[in-house]
Formats: C-alpha cells, structure tokens, sequence
C-alpha cells in the first residue's frame, strides 16, 4: 500500500474546523449503540428486552455496517467526502429518531439495522476527507482527534444524555441526539466545499476480503472489536444488576468509558509515527487485559469497575485509532475509502459477534465468565498484531534481491 498524496493543504484554522466537524460525524455514526448501552435499564424494563436481545442490537447494527462496509467505501471513494457525511448524517438521524419510536424490539432491531448504514460510511469518508484536506505532517493528530469523536458520543449518552433521560425518558433522549444528527448535516453542508468530481478511484471491482496488511488488521480489528462491544453494551448493565448501582450512577460509566477514550485515541494516535505505529496495536490489545482483570475484581471491591472503565478508554479503544492511522499511511492512491472500509468491517464484524456471546453469559448471572471471555478476546488481538508487526519489520528489513 503507498500513501495516498493530499492535493490541497488547508491552514490551521481550516484544520480545526475540519477537525470538529469529522469529529461531531464520528460521535454522531456510534451514538446508538453508547445510547442502547447508557439506556440499558430503561429499555430492558421500557420494551421489555432480554439480556441476549440486548446483545442482538449490537449484532443487529453492526452486522449490517460490516456486510455494507465493502460497497459503502467504493461508494465514497466515487461521491467524495461532503455528500457521503451528509448522507451519514442524516440516515443517523432517522435511525435515531426510530429507535426512539419503537414500541417493542420489531421495531429496534429494524431501527438499528438502518443505523449500521452511518456507521459504514463514517470511517471511509472521514479519513477520504483527511487525505484530501490534511497536511501529511498533521494527519495523525487529526485522525486520532476525529476517532475520538466516538468517545465523545459514548459521553453524551452516558451524562448529559442518560440525565435528560432521568427527567423526561429514554425517548425524548433519542430524539434529542437525533436533531442533533440533522443539524451535523446542515453544519457539513455549510462547512465543507462541494465535492471535486475528478477525484474518482480507479476501474475494478469492488474487493470484499481485505489482503496482506489489510487482512491482518482486520483480523485484529474483529477481536478487539468483539471485547470493546461487549464492554459497551454490557457494562452499566453490570453495573446495576451485580453492583447494587442506580441506571444513574451506572451510565456515568459509559461517560468515564467515553472522556478516557477521547485522550488515549488523541494521545496513542499522536504517537503512531512510521515505525512506531506498527508496534502500538499489539501492546494497546495487551494493555487492554487490565479491565477484565479489573471488573473480575469488582466482585469484591466495587469501586474497582471505576478504574476498568479508564483503562478501556486508555488501552482498549484506541487500538482502532491506530489501525486507521495504519490505513492512511498506507492507503492505495484512490483507494483511501475502500482501504479503511475494509478495516472497519472487521471492526463492525466484532461488535455484531462480540455482545451476544457475551448475553448468553449475562442473562445467566456468569459474569465472571462474560469477563474471561473478553480477556480471551483482548490476548487474541494483542497476539495477531504483535505477530503481524514482527513480519512487517522482517519485509522491510529484508535486503533487496
């Protein structure tokens, strides 16, 4: 993979207004699934859902973003990043909007299906837009700061979202973030330049396996996704069914989660220059084995589930960030859209497998099973990068024949 060469340089205060802009799209494509986790309780009770149907919304949604990931990079790759984050946006929007109108779990899941449209597009057109707009020298710091954007929803649904849900419900907290989704898309309009026609991928066929350094990534990107899903969507329910915690206390948990996910993704990402990017992978998956031994602690000292929650935001989280700054740094010319989607289908593989093994698990009180589970999870990835890692130097280091 080459890099892919920016055609235009924007200034500074251009990078930052791109920056908040693709950051607000990231936050906006992932709000659903840190609401359906922050607002577990209440939709368990509200809609009447099981543990493991819980699980299936995770499945649901990312399922499709994984199926749909392949076509929806080619997609941006021929429309451009403007009209691909608007589409986002607004198709958040309608998901939102639904998942707030739904009356049993017929209606959410099909609701969730819709949001794992957004969530195919995000990374794609999120990094297209960085390729095209972003000085080389600043396209770490940018990815790591628009990635966070993910962990910047998970905030929002875990305080200022969950509140509004405390005074006047889960559904007025749904359509909250949904207008907030339309008036994204109306920002994007405003903000970004139409869309240069010329900048077109070249002829073939849309690739639905990722090779060579794609394939590993995306490899590791399936099982560290599998353990971040099932932390996301099963943790404030841990919270309250095995902690005695109030749905209140228990989604400030996803609001921790969320604000350490934004500094170790801006921080991590910041730090994976060539050479150093390769390794970062593997030893944030090891890292990331601290917060089941954590929550598995939390058994018999509560207080402990606090700390897990930092070190998913620290270790856990970012390993995705570095994987698509990975991406951009290696990004066939043309082909920046596809190259992450493929990626991020690993990615979205893992959040559909991950949640329901673990509901199994929860809805039969084995936490402590669920958590050794993600452990197992965690060592696979760390395992999978590290190996690819030590390969990638041996092909470089090689000499030339």
């Amino acid at each position: 993979m080459k890099a892919e060469r920016s055609a235009t340089a924007v200034d500074s205060p251009g990078d930052h207004r791109l920056t908040a802009l693709l950051t607000c799209a990231m936050a906006v494509s992932m709000l659903q699934l840190f609401l359906i986790g922050a607002l577990a309780p209440e939709l368990v009770d509200g809609l009447g859902l099981s543990a493991t149907t819980l699980g299936l919304t995770t499945t649901v949604g990312f399922g499709t973003a994984a199926l749909l990931s392949p076509v929806g990079g080619r997609l941006v790759d021929r429309i451009g990043p403007r009209r691909s984050l608007v589409a986002l946006l607004v198709l958040a929007a309608v998901a939102l909007a639904l998942i707030g109108a739904a009356p049993g779990p017929g209606l959410l899941l099909a609701a969730v299906a819709l949001g794992g449209l957004p969530q195919a597009l995000a990374n794609p057109a999120t990094n297209k837009a960085i390729l095209a707009t972003v000085r080389p020298e600043r396209r770490g710091a940018v990815t790591g700061m628009k990635q966070s954007g993910v962990q910047l929803g998970a905030f929002a649904a875990g305080l200022p979202l969950a509140a509004l849900a405390g005074g006047l419900g889960w559904r007025a907290a749904l359509w909250t973030a949904a207008g907030a989704a339309l008036a994204a898309a109306v920002w994007t309009l405003r903000a970004l330049p139409p869309d240069q026609a010329a900048a077109k991928p070249p002829a073939g066929r849309i690739v639905l396996l990722p090779r060579g350094d794609l394939a590993w990534l995306a490899v590791f990107s399936l099982l560290l996704g599998s353990g971040i899903a099932s932390l996301n969507t099963y943790l404030a329910l841990f919270g309250t069914d095995e902690l005695g915690m109030t749905a209140g206390t228990a989604a400030g948990l996803v609001a921790v989660l969320g604000v350490a996910g934004i500094a170790g993704r801006v921080s991590w990402s910041r730090s994976a220059v060539p050479g150093r990017a390769e390794w970062l992978p593997g030893w944030l998956a090891v890292g990331a084995l601290t917060v089941p031994a954590l929550l598995a602690g939390a058994f018999h000292a509560s207080w402990l589930v606090w700390p897990a929650a930092v070190a998913v935001g620290l270790f856990a989280i970012p390993g995705n960030a570095v994987s698509m700054v990975l991406v951009i740094q290696r990004a066939a010319p043309g082909r920046a859209g596809q190259d992450s989607a493929l990626v991020s289908a690993g990615f979205f593989a893992g959040f559909a497998v991950g949640p329901p093994l673990f509901g199994v698990l929860a809805e039969a009180g084995r936490y402590g099973a669920g958590w050794i589970l993600v452990a197992a999870e965690f060592a696979g990835a760390g395992a999978v990068a590290l190996l690819w890692a030590v390969r990638d130097r041996a092909r470089r280091t090689a000499p030339a024949r």
